[in-house]
């Protein structure tokens, strides 16, 4: 068990995120205006190519706690690419009426319900915007960092016919947790619903009887905030309504990176997890690309998430294999632990909450 210093030691590193305020800014977004009931009380901007034509793909991007959607996107390069590559970009967004860190409330079940709260908000603004803009209802994808990663969980959990993909950067599992404590508990890998409970809260999210949406998930390998066993956790989540196999079928070195995948009976890639080695909380970025700048949570390691992504959902074209990519098939570490970083689940959920009240994260 975790001493009560490290507990509050961690907790004042959080709160010295929380504080980091982004103060970039980018007016090529455009305000979305009315789109709906707008349950969730959310903001939204879009972002379309100066080129554009018919039956473009859309990418829902979903910034992180304390961020914006101007300065998620000057960060990660998102609109940029899309200028380059013809397609169209939606950007929901916290208001701090919601949540006054502007996170996006994923541990909140009334927001993460199908048709209600936020995730409805974001379902109205994407079917706004496909019908405006010519967008192919076929390629919309979804993306975000940290809550943002969680609430495009939430997405593709509550809305799988919706999305044909979607990238989790530093997130969790849909319906993982129901409370600010919880919420801070799975964060560290502790607790927390089984393997086979969160797939099932999956496939109860929704009526959905066709196929799912390919997910990629992105984790550092040096991440405290959100530790990698939840990265692990979402592919435990996926795998059953993909139908593969608990272990991955190919894992590539990237340099000091790696990338597990997992196919499906037609070889198709439906899952791939990015550990992103020595990397801490944040998004993956290479600037040597042109796409994003590093900053608060915008972290140049090299390799560059948004390229990769888009080349996953064939929004750009397929660049020449990596040189120092190696391939091999994947051996089972063991079947206990199938992706070989270890679980770390106990439960300290009482210490937790005084360390939270202590510590004026909750009342």
């Amino acid at each position: 068990m975790r001493s009560m210093s490290d507990t509050l030691a961690r907790l004042a590193a959080l709160r010295g995120m929380l504080r980091t305020r982004p103060t970039q800014d980018n007016t090529d977004l455009v305000s979305l205006e009315t789109f709906g009931s707008n349950p969730g009380a959310l903001g939204g901007y879009t972002y379309l190519p100066s080129k554009r034509g018919k039956n473009m793909a859309l990418v829902v991007v979903l910034h992180g706690c304390t961020q914006t959607a101007a300065c998620y996107d000057i960060g990660s390069g998102w609109s940029r690419l899309a200028e380059d590559y013809g397609f169209a970009l939606l950007y929901p967004e916290q208001r701090r009426a919601n949540n006054p860190n502007l996170c996006f409330n994923w541990f909140n079940p009334e927001d993460i319900s199908r048709d209600h709260g936020e995730v409805f908000s974001i379902r109205q603004m994407i079917a706004k915007v496909v019908a405006e803009h010519s967008i192919d209802g076929r390629r919309v994808f979804v993306t975000g960092l940290s809550a943002g990663g969680a609430m495009a969980a939430a997405m593709l959990a509550t809305y799988p016919e919706v999305f044909a993909g979607g990238a989790i950067i530093a997130g969790l599992p849909y319906a993982s947790a129901a409370t600010i404590p919880e919420a801070f508990d799975r964060m560290r890998g502790h607790g927390g619903p089984t393997s086979k409970e969160l797939q099932q809260r999956l496939r109860n999210a929704s009526e959905h009887n066709g196929p799912w949406p390919t997910l990629s998930i992105w984790q550092g390998s040096a991440d405290r905030t959100v530790v990698p066993s939840n990265a692990n956790t979402m592919v435990e989540q996926w795998t059953h309504v993909h139908g593969v196999d608990a272990f991955p079928g190919r894992v590539e070195e990237i340099g000091q990176h790696q990338r597990k995948v997992w196919t499906d009976a037609d070889g198709v890639e439906v899952i791939e997890l990015y550990t992103i080695a020595g990397m801490g909380h944040g998004t993956p970025l290479d600037v040597g690309t042109g796409y994003g700048a590093s900053g608060p949570f915008m972290l140049d390691v090299g390799i560059s998430s948004t390229v990769e992504i888009a080349r996953s959902w064939s929004l750009v074209p397929s660049f020449e294999k990596r040189r120092d990519a190696k391939v091999s098939a994947a051996q089972p570490e063991s079947a206990a632990d199938p992706f070989g970083t270890g679980s770390d689940r106990g439960g300290i959920q009482k210490i937790i909450e005084d360390a939270l009240r202590s510590a004026g994260l909750l009342r």
